[in-house]
């Protein structure tokens, strides 16, 4: 991927790129600037994104499938509608419990996601 510190301007979900992750995850960016990112990200049942923290703040849309999110030394099983938010540098995570999708928004964006 080359390091843009922009997206385009319109984004058309059926072509734009996915990247293959670890764990049965995927993702997809929506639209980014270096002060906003979206992402979408699927996972297959069982997937996991792993425990960790950033200085950016997050927050998370689930679209569909259920989730086992841990936030700080909470858990919750979120469904399509439901949403998270992890602040910056509180330790996060998912496991997918059933097939889903997230989208993800973060500011300021994820560089480290644009670096090859």
């Amino acid at each position: 991927m080359d390091v843009k510190t922009n997206s385009e301007v319109f984004i058309n979900g059926a072509t734009q790129a996915w990247q293959t992750l670890e764990d049965g995850l995927k993702r997809q960016f929506l639209g980014y600037d270096d002060q906003l990112m979206m992402v979408k990200v699927t996972f297959k049942k069982g997937g996991i994104g792993q425990l960790h923290k950033h200085y950016h703040s997050q927050t998370t849309y689930v679209v569909g499938g259920k989730f086992e999110v841990t936030i700080g030394d909470k858990k919750q099983v979120l469904e399509a509608g439901d949403a998270f938010y992890a602040p910056p540098n509180v330790i996060h995570g998912a496991v997918c419990l059933e097939d889903g999708m997230l989208i993800d928004v973060f500011s300021p964006a994820r560089e480290d996601f644009l670096t090859p």
